[in-house]
């Protein structure tokens, strides 16, 4: 088999276990805070939503530096680092005593991590440029898989186990997607001369990375899409209460409604990913978002929770066509040996969007209503279409297209 096949297929794996052990623990962040002491339960709203929003934050702050080191010190560095750095933190914080000690651990956390923009740059520099819009598909299926299951099996494990063994058992999870990589992974990375390619501080970075218009429009694109993905999320679940007629299974409604959208993005991704390589990762990105506007829109004028179901399914088979096909951009404008820095800035954007996206979307639907925010996320959605026509649907060459 060809080395980047390997290299995909296991990280296929890592993204799964490292995101299924992210999210396992979500089902359960508010009871274990119960445990944790906390009794009122606006305080435990509050508690849990600084929590949730700690990892994104430094996440944010943090990605450039990791991805000018990945540059200098290769990918695979970085990629072994965020992982076993991470296993480390999620099993401390299973021996959490108060939620402060929760909040610092998950600070912690997205400060180091970088599994996800550590094994795209290395598949994107590993991959045949005919096949970088597959390869992209296929590891967003993963992390989209380990996504929908991961809430599921933490929810159901902690029933057996309590809360605190999640913990230990998702630290678990992603040390064996790290020594998988560490054992099976390889990378052509020639130290010497990479570092030499581009020698920048992460602002010297930014600022190269800048003067290529495309990249600067990539990672708006990717705010302004997270935000639209995400405004309406959390309040999903309200939603199918006011749509619901059978109030014993709205926990169920509502987990299927939010589980609809991962399903068909999980299989989706690979098949546009290959459309992309066909096509244009361009054309294949102004399409999906055309989809998703298509799909965001009915959402507010839906009667039952049946039509909900089959808006979101539609809608997360073109989300299976955005992230990809960003991803896919990224390589294909960045400057040689620049390319981890430019998927950690993607990274800080992605989690830009989803910081502000749940805060956004609460804030408004105060104004206008869960429905509202269904058009404010096809407005943004449209915005981001006339946005990548006018930044990427013209002929440029890219930046780099005679080193890569």
């Amino acid at each position: 088999m060809e080395r980047w096949k390997i290299n995909l297929a296991v990280l296929w794996i890592g993204q799964f276990l490292v995101m299924g052990g992210m999210t396992m623990i979500i089902p359960f962040l508010p009871l274990y805070l119960q445990e944790l002491g906390l009794k009122d339960p606006d305080e435990i709203t509050l508690w849990a939503g600084i929590i949730f929003a700690g990892n994104f934050v430094t996440s944010f702050l943090f990605q450039p530096l990791w991805g000018k080191l990945a540059d200098k010190y290769g990918r695979k560095m970085m990629l072994l680092r965020s992982g076993f750095g991470m296993a480390a933190v999620m099993a401390t914080m299973g021996l959490a005593m108060v939620p402060w000690h929760l909040l610092v651990l998950r600070l912690i956390n997205g400060t180091i991590s970088g599994f996800n923009p550590a094994a795209v740059s290395l598949m994107a520099a590993s991959t045949p440029k005919e096949h970088r819009g597959f390869v992209m598909g296929i590891l967003q299926s993963g992390s989209v898989a380990g996504t929908i299951f991961g809430p599921l099996l933490g929810g159901l494990v902690a029933n057996e186990v309590g809360y605190r063994p999640i913990f230990y058992i998702t630290g678990a999870l992603i040390f064996a997607a790290s020594l998988l990589a560490m054992a099976l992974v390889k990378e052509d990375f020639q130290r010497k001369t990479e570092a030499q390619e581009a020698p920048l501080s992460v602002f010297g970075g930014w600022q190269e990375l800048k003067r290529i218009p495309q990249l600067p429009a990539l990672f708006t694109v990717t705010v302004l899409l997270q935000f639209s993905m995400l405004s309406s999320m959390p309040l999903v679940p309200l939603f199918v209460q006011e749509l619901s007629h059978d109030p014993s299974n709205i926990a169920l409604y509502a987990g299927l409604v939010g589980s609809m959208s991962g399903f068909s993005n999980l299989f989706a991704s690979p098949l546009l990913g290959r459309i992309s390589d066909r096509l244009g990762a361009e054309k294949v990105l102004v399409l999906s978002l055309i989809g998703a506007v298509l799909c965001f829109i009915p959402q507010a004028f839906v009667t039952t929770v049946w039509q909900l179901m089959a808006a979101r399914f539609l809608l997360g088979v073109c989300m299976g066509g955005m992230l990809p096909s960003i991803n896919a951009l990224i390589g294909k404008y960045t400057p040689k040996g620049m390319d981890s820095r430019a998927y950690s800035f993607n990274t800080s954007a992605l989690s830009l969007g989803n910081m502000i996206g749940p805060v956004g979307g609460g804030l408004l639907a105060g104004f206008m209503g869960i429905r509202g925010i269904f058009i404010v996320s096809a407005v943004l959605l449209v915005l981001n279409v006339l946005w990548v026509r006018s930044t990427l649907l013209k002929k440029s060459t890219p930046h780099h297209a005679s080193s890569k």
